[in-house]
Order: structure tokens, then C-alpha cells, then sequence
């Protein structure tokens, strides 16, 4: 038995087909046997946060669902469930998905296998530690990545080592109080923020108030 209980549903992807998930059946799930979370700096309280699926998540699925596929390597930050990265992939975008928690890879191939999809690329990714064989990305996106304090300094660090040439970045987040910070952290590697509203109701009929952070270098 893995420690945790699971649960897999069905996850409506705005103009696109549906994706079956596995994810963990609710946020009171925990087990970290051999301490790799624990070594990843995930706290008992974060550990299951990357097993739900997110309101902002699916929010930048229906996206990438939508949006014209980018040229080049894609990388999914704090992916979790990596909703976005699935769509991508699907798509036939050149898409790798990352993550610091340990489980996050072993979910990721059991949702590939579910929706009949081919191999697809992962990597750790802990904004705080040195990833030097991540290389540089021409797209990268992430969902509700700015929810702690230290997020915004961690993540714009990141990015700053991993994006070639102009970049391009997408963040939907649900209306974080770190965004602002985290914008001011993007102007100084030079890259320019349009915002926008993503206000709606989705296709399950559950209400999203946030914003579309779209940051491009030249």
C-alpha cells in the first residue's frame, strides 16, 4: 500500500477533449516513508497540494488548449497534476513538465497512461537548488505558483537561468497577493507584463476570479 489514498475523475478541457486524471483523494493525504519530501523542503501540511486539481490549473489548461503552439522547448514550473502539460503534449508541443515533489513523476506517467498518450518529458525542479542540465526554455508556464512569500525571489530566479533568447512566460494566478512583487522581479530581467482578467465560469459550472500574467523579453 503507498500510504495514500487516490481517486481518478474526469477533468473538462475547454475545447478540447476531457483528460482522466489520478490524483489524491483529498488534502488530508500524507506519506513521506523514506523523507524525500521532507528532503525537497515539502512540509507535511504542502505535501499533498500537488495531488488536486486546481481551479488555476485547469484554467491554463483550457489555454493551452487554445493558444497557437510556440516554436521551441516549453517546461511546466510546479506542474502537480501537470493539466497543461498533458494538453501540450497532446497537442504535439515539445513540452517538459517539472516539479520538486516526489510523487509528482509517478502520477504523471499513470495520467499519460490513461489518456493513451505517448512518453513525455519531466524533470525535477526545485527553484532553489541548481539545475544545470535543465537547459533553456522558449515558453514557460505555470499555474498558482506565487502562493508563499519567498515565491515570487525563487521563481524569477529560475526563469532568469532558463529562458533563451526573448521568452515568453505564462502564470495564471488566482489573484495572489505576491504577483505584484513577482512583477517587479520579471521588469528588472527585462521582460515586459501584460495582465488581464480571467473572470469566468468554466465548463463544470465552478466560478474562477484571477489574472493571465503574459511577461515577453525582446
Amino acid at each position: 500500500m503507498p500510504g495514500y489514498d487516490v481517486k481518478v475523475q474526469h477533468v473538462a478541457v475547454a475545447g478540447g477533449d476531457d483528460l482522466e486524471i489520478r490524483s489524491l483523494l483529498d488534502r488530508l493525504q500524507y506519506a513521506d516513508p523514506d523523507g524525500a519530501a521532507e528532503l525537497a523542503g515539502i512540509s507535511p501540511a504542502c505535501w499533498p497540494l500537488f495531488g488536486q486539481i486546481w481551479p488555476s490549473s485547469q484554467r491554463l489548461a483550457d489555454l493551452m488548449q487554445t493558444r497557437p503552439l510556440v516554436p521551441g522547448r516549453s517546461l511546466e514550473v510546479g506542474c502537480g497534476l501537470a493539466l497543461a502539460s498533458l494538453v501540450l503534449h497532446r497537442r504535439g508541443g515539445d513540452i517538459t513538465a517539472s516539479d520538486c515533489h516526489p510523487l509528482t513523476e509517478s502520477f504523471l506517467q499513470d495520467n499519460l497512461l490513461r489518456n493513451r498518450l505517448p512518453a513525455m518529458k519531466y524533470r525535477s525542479g526545485n527553484w532553489t537548488r541548481s539545475n544545470p542540465t535543465l537547459g533553456v526554455f522558449d515558453l514557460i508556464i505555470g499555474s498558482d505558483v506565487l502562493y508563499e512569500p519567498d515565491h515570487p525571489r525563487q521563481l524569477a530566479g529560475f526563469i532568469g537561468l532558463h529562458t533563451a533568447g526573448p521568452g515568453e512566460v505564462l502564470i495564471v494566478d488566482p489573484n495572489r497577493g505576491n504577483r505584484r512583487d513577482f512583477a517587479r522581479r520579471m521588469d528588472r530581467l527585462g521582460f515586459a507584463l501584460i495582465e488581464s482578467s480571467l473572470d469566468a465560469v468554466a465548463s463544470d459550472g465552478t466560478s474562477f476570479r484571477g489574472r493571465l500574467l503574459h511577461f515577453t523579453r525582446h
